[in-house]
């Protein structure tokens, strides 16, 4: 009984360890899984994961031990608070490939800091408690444990954790084929395994994935992949075929801007009355969905330019910034176009600058081109911004593409300093109330703009395309959006279907304006425009949005929607769209949601192994 009691004693920093950082990934859990979480079914996964942690603990001496247990904690605290909020914006799990990313992004203090909450501190509070069992050990003299008793207590616990852990990640990979090995639902495997095990699959995926880049493709796996991109475009396109060509063509990217916020009004009055006007005298794509994933505004600019689905983790503009694309910018090149993009910020952002360069895109002008005579949030305003492009772009050569992004709309949408208070009223000072008047001032750039490129007589030589990047509402602010919506709460499928983004195409003389009902996505814009300016469409993985017979729209995380049906990949679900139901999965539901992986696994493949060139060079 001595001995045990010794032992108990010698142990209970390790003990203290475990049970609090247990309860740390519980309450982690909770926040990501608010609507399905259960104590019963994560505890024993994240129990497992933690003695695998704690195992080695019984290796080091007492006193020394006590030191690093500190340390780790303060280490694993800081990552927990990172992943919430990290969530809390992108609603996923930061992967190896973020964090990589996140060194090279810039200055975003103001985003992430508008993110941060005073409660996420607590996760340090068992520091105090930690600091006082060091000073205990400091004044109290106790022998340290037999080599062998450290061992057998190492070996046991690491055993226990390894048999427990295998068994449940196995259940996982048996139940989700695929997951474990593509990390397309961070978030799932998360909330199914803990947190500690979330990024240990992904560190492991992440070394394997830098090994098989060097690696060459199965000749099979390869051949998959062309005949599927052959077949994907081989339909011939017949409507609109052609409407564009020798014309130019001014495409803009806007931030942060939601289908929610148009044509909708507040106090009497329109949110985005310019767009609204426009949207009228164009062909306006009311089921139209942003698929971006970690890489944010990069990963639209990526889709759009190249239809090609993002990186499942970091951005696929610092990853794959070397590779060979048939990018839109390219394709026109071939055709004689001048090429340019704007954005009122700094080149590197993004890594714009390189990867500019390897899209076709001639010239960029930054926030260096630009007089930064007026800035909202991150930098020029909109208003300035347009105004100096539009002279930039009367200068270009004819026909031309010019490929502009905005930036005033983004979060935190609180710096509409001097340029009025559109929105006054019961969510005044919700990140809802400040987005409404971000967006107001937004609409109003953007509608003198588009009213100057029709004063300046370019309109009639030119298609306009306009649509937003990515959402502006987190998840964890679904409650005010319901509020604003005037419902009483939002569940899995009505979120999802808010996450539409406006997107309009503008043909000279306000030809083929109206409403198409198509679903689609960033990916399907470039072949969109491939069939209006009839250039080469291989290689892409979207559809022409004009001629598809299928609605099919693919997300980074294996959730898709076909216009009848939605997959939520993060609780394993589908939804009838038209009633709301639930249904069960059945053999043609999991043929598409196999059809959805397998074309998330392609596109990776495409990029992790450079393929387009080969395909490229194969064709000429």
């Amino acid at each position: 009984m001595k001995k045990f009691n010794s032992f108990i004693l010698h142990n209970v920093d390790i003990y203290l360890f475990f049970i609090s950082l247990v309860i740390k990934i519980l309450i982690f859990s909770r926040q990501i899984q608010s609507n399905y979480f259960s104590y019963k079914s994560i505890l024993s996964p994240i129990i497992a994961s933690t003695l695998i942690l704690c195992s080695f603990l019984f290796l080091i001496n007492k006193r020394k031990r006590i030191r690093f247990i500190m340390f780790l904690d303060l280490f694993l605290s800081f990552i927990i608070i990172c992943d919430i909020n990290y969530y809390r914006y992108f609603k996923d799990i930061p992967s190896i490939s973020v964090v990589r990313n996140g060194l090279l992004l810039g200055d975003v203090k103001s985003s992430v800091g508008s993110l941060f909450k005073f409660s996420d501190l607590l996760f340090l509070a068992d520091l105090a408690i930690f600091f006082i069992i060091k000073e205990f050990y400091n004044h109290i003299s106790s022998k340290n444990q037999f080599l062998s008793m450290k061992f057998a207590s190492f070996a046991l616990v690491l055993s226990l954790g390894c048999v427990l852990n295998g068994y449940y990640i196995n259940k996982l990979s048996i139940e989700q084929p695929r997951l474990l090995s593509t990390m397309f639902n961070r978030v799932y495997i998360a909330n199914e395994l803990g947190i500690v095990n979330a990024h240990g699959v992904d560190i492991y995926n992440e070394i394997k994935n830098d090994i098989s880049k060097h690696t060459l493709l199965s000749k099979e796996k390869e051949a998959d992949i062309k005949t599927f991109l052959e077949t994907n475009t081989e339909q011939e396109s017949t409507e609109l075929k052609g409407e564009g060509k020798g014309k130019n063509l001014i495409m803009i990217q806007v931030e942060a801007l939601q289908q929610f916020a148009i044509n909708k009004t507040v106090n009497g009055q329109e949110i985005t009355p310019n767009l609204n006007r426009w949207i009228k005298k164009s062909a306006y794509f009311n089921n139209f969905f942003y698929q971006v994933s970690g890489g944010g505004t990069s990963d639209a600019e990526f889709m759009t330019n190249n239809s090609i689905y993002p990186a499942p983790s970091g951005a696929a503009y610092y990853l794959y910034s070397d590779n060979e694309y048939n990018s839109l910018g390219t394709a026109l090149k071939k055709e004689g176009y001048n090429t340019a993009a704007f954005h009122g910020y700094k080149s590197t952002f993004w890594n714009r600058d390189v990867m500019y360069k390897n899209e076709g895109i001639d010239n960029f002008y930054n926030e260096r081109d630009f007089n930064i005579d007026s800035q909202v949030g991150l930098g020029l305003s909109d208003k300035s911004f347009l105004d100096q492009s539009l002279e930039k772009i009367k200068t270009m050569q004819k026909p031309y593409y010019s490929f502009l992004i905005t930036l005033s709309s983004h979060f935190p949408y609180d710096d509409q300093k001097g340029y009025g208070n559109f929105y006054n009223g019961e969510l005044s000072g919700t990140l809802v109330g400040d987005y409404i008047n971000a967006i107001h001032y937004t609409d109003e750039a953007l509608g003198s703009f588009l009213d100057n490129l029709d004063k300046e007589g370019i309109l009639k030589d030119s298609i306009v395309v306009l649509y937003g990047d990515h959402n502006a509402i987190p998840d964890d602010k679904k409650e005010v959006l319901a509020k604003f919506e005037g419902v009483s709460s939002i569940n899995d499928l009505q979120w999802a279907m808010l996450q539409k983004v406006p997107m309009f195409i503008h043909f000279p003389d306000d030809k083929h304006s109206g409403i198409y009902d198509t679903f689609g996505g960033e990916m399907d814009i470039y072949p969109t425009l491939a069939n209006i300016f009839s250039i080469e469409s291989k290689n892409m993985l979207g559809k022409d949005l004009f001629n598809a017979t299928k609605g099919n729209v693919l997300f980074r995380n294996g959730s898709f929607t076909d216009g009848n049906i939605y997959y939520h990949a993060p609780s394993n679900t589908y939804y009838n769209i038209a009633s709301g139901e639930k249904l069960a999965e059945d053999e043609s539901l999991k043929s598409k949601k196999e059809d959805t992986l397998t074309q998330l696994e392609y596109s990776d493949d495409i990029l992790k192994h450079n393929l387009l060139k080969k395909y490229i060079d194969d064709s000429n």
